[in-house]
């Protein structure tokens, strides 16, 4: 499934991803990670995706997690589970995005979430909506559980499609549905790729007609089943246009609009933005102008369901096992992390680029093309000023 997972600071995306998912923090959370931040030098994370198990019940295209009807050997227990969530209290109160795999296959999902809840974190679901019978979206509501994501990559025969299981949007559609009954809140991520390119303006319409809070666009990044889609990526011009094009929608839309995997918005919406005299301030972007584009390893992090800890659910690189050490201490000191948070590291276009603090390129799109995270982002046409 789509991790809403997002990588910014905005919302549940992948990545729900962001801060966006996450409205606005409430003053108090934001005082402890000041606190936090100032104790260790290192800034607390903000969102974390945790893919509860890697079992699903579709077999998606594009899957990060290439995943199975079956749980991976060695996932998380309850008890490993619940340990992690004081681990990371210990570091801040980061938005918790209860990911996959899909959750609602892990049994012991709502007595996690419900304990998230008691620990005063905001507890998200990412799931492919399949599962939310009238009594799962009850469940998903006594948890605490204050927003869901659901994937959905276009109209019907798209969606079907793309998730390789017929009748499976017709399900997700019913479980949207139990969720506003229940008074869930939900948004809809969609995965963006030449398969439903030409369809970006009609979902983002259709996520309007069901009333989601909030759309959230992933754009492929080639790892898992995703690394076999080749004639699925879309070249950089397309990527251009498309972040263009959400720029666009953002000024009339009145959902809450968010690109993941795609650290370059940040910098199309600084040169629009120019272009038209707009000074870029809290005012006139909202959260946008707060937060940048790439944000794993920074403020975002992602751990898997036997314990292994990420920058994102896309770059495979090992941080630490929180079965080894604490999340406190991989997440302080971890070689990846401080790599990563380290701008003036970063080589090539991105190293040279004065929108780098802004956007960052995306660090596994770089490592899946080079081997090398810290390489410049294959993706991006933008040549800086003076490279």
């Amino acid at each position: 499934m789509t991790h809403p997972s997002t990588h910014s600071e905005q919302y549940p995306s992948g990545h729900p991803t962001s801060e966006n998912m996450s409205e606005c923090r409430h003053g108090q959370e934001k005082s402890v990670s000041d606190v936090k931040e100032k104790e260790s030098g290192v800034r607390p994370p903000r969102i974390l995706a945790w893919e509860t198990t890697a079992a699903c019940n579709l077999k998606c295209k594009h899957c990060r997690g290439s995943s199975t009807l079956n749980s991976a050997a060695g996932e998380l227990t309850t008890t490993e589970a619940k340990k992690l969530l004081e681990q990371i209290k210990k570091t801040g109160t980061p938005i918790i995005i209860l990911s996959g795999g899909e959750p609602l296959m892990r049994p012991d999902i709502f007595e996690i979430a419900k304990y998230g809840t008691d620990l005063g974190f905001r507890m998200t679901l990412a799931t492919n909506g399949t599962l939310i019978t009238e009594d799962v979206a009850q469940k998903i509501k006594a948890a605490g559980i204050q927003r869901v994501s659901i994937s959905l990559d276009g109209r019907e025969k798209t969606h079907d499609t793309f998730r390789c299981i017929s009748g499976c949007f017709v399900d997700s559609m019913k479980g949207i549905e139990n969720l506003k009954k229940a008074g869930v809140e939900f948004q809809i991520n969609t995965t963006v790729s030449r398969f439903n390119l030409h369809e970006l303006d009609d979902v983002h319409q259709f996520a309007k007609e069901i009333g989601a809070a909030a759309h959230h666009f992933f754009f492929l990044v080639p790892t898992g089943r995703g690394a076999e889609l080749t004639e699925f990526e879309i070249t950089p011009e397309e990527y251009e246009k498309s972040l263009g094009w959400l720029y666009d929608i953002s000024k009339k839309t009145d959902l809450q609009i968010r690109p993941t995997c795609a650290p370059h918005y940040f910098r199309i919406l600084r040169q629009n933005a120019k272009k038209e005299g707009i000074a870029v301030t809290p005012k006139t972007h909202g959260l946008d102008a707060m937060t940048k584009g790439c944000l794993g390893g920074i403020s975002f992090g992602f751990i898997s369901s036997i314990g292994e800890v990420n920058p994102c659910g896309y770059l495979p690189v090992s941080a630490g096992n929180v079965r080894h050490q604490s999340f406190k201490e991989i997440w302080e000191n971890a070689k990846v992390f401080n790599d990563l948070r380290n701008y003036a590291a970063y080589k090539g276009k991105c190293g040279a680029c004065e929108y780098k603090t802004v956007c960052g390129g995306c660090r596994a799109r770089a490592y899946h093309e080079t081997g090398d995270y810290m390489e410049e982002e294959p993706l991006c046409s933008y040549y800086p000023a003076d490279y």
